[in-house]
């Protein structure tokens, strides 16, 4: 099955293919590196020629509001009008878990945006929500870094891997499509703070974790259910303590 992976030059994406080539399919990375721009259309129409399914990975480079928006409306419009032309059979998009509860935050938004354009159009479709990944983790201290200080709201956090992440999508992909969605999540609910405290204190980080109600979350206040799976989901099986980045290598 020839599966084409947008984004796949990246975190998730490299891992997808990997996965998906381990088990005999034929997944094509792309990105701009390889020549295709969902920004532009350039490439598209090569890359998507004989695939079955297309799995969206692809990330903007901004954050900001109106840029990310853009992005996802721009790159998922081309992208699904590509797909439809090609005969593509399933398109796989990824999400955030709990996009649609904190929706004041423009990355949300755009994702919701995102989403919309999925659920609208010809092309039969899985969405796959996910938590935080370990791998964002120490970036999400430095996004709430103030001074010396983290701050974090005492929320539920529920955090994945992004090998397991990888993994269902790799399942998703090669099965029927949902025209629906699904939770993925981490094994282990923690407190965010709580979680966050014992990750500076493995990596000798001096900075001290302070438990903020009103803390904002890339530029938010979430609630206590606002980033974990509600209901139904399923669970990686790395558990952070057993991650092997969760401390940077020796030099």
């Amino acid at each position: 099955m020839k599966i084409v992976v947008i984004g796949g030059t990246g975190l998730i994406g490299s891992k997808l293919v990997a996965k998906l080539g381990e088990h005999g399919h034929e997944a094509v990375p792309a990105s701009p590196n390889t020549g295709v721009n969902t920004l532009t259309g350039e490439g598209l129409a090569d890359v998507l020629a004989g695939a079955s399914v297309v799995v969206d990975v692809a990330n903007s480079p901004s954050f900001e509001d109106a840029a990310v928006l853009e992005f996802f409306e721009t790159s998922t419009g081309n992208l699904l009008a590509a797909e439809a032309a090609a005969g593509v059979g399933h398109h796989v998009g990824i999400s955030i878990v709990g996009t649609e509860r904190p929706p004041e935050r423009g990355y949300f938004r755009a994702k919701i945006a995102q989403e919309d354009l999925i659920r609208k159009s010809s092309v039969p479709y899985s969405l796959v929500h996910a938590t935080q990944f370990f791998e964002f983790t120490r970036a999400i201290a430095d996004e709430a870094t103030d001074g010396n200080t983290v701050r974090l709201a005492p929320v539920l956090y529920q955090p994945i891997a992004g090998d397991d992440v990888a993994a269902q999508l790799g399942k998703v992909a090669v099965g029927p499509p949902l025209n629906g969605r699904i939770d993925i999540a981490g094994p282990e609910r923690f407190r965010m703070d709580e979680f966050f405290r014992d990750a500076l204190a493995s990596w000798n980080d001096p900075r001290e974790v302070v438990a903020d109600p009103h803390a904002h979350y890339f530029g938010a206040e979430v609630v206590e259910d606002s980033l974990v799976p509600v209901g139904d989901a399923v669970l990686g099986a790395v558990r952070y303590g057993e991650w092997p980045g969760r401390v940077p290598a020796a030099k």
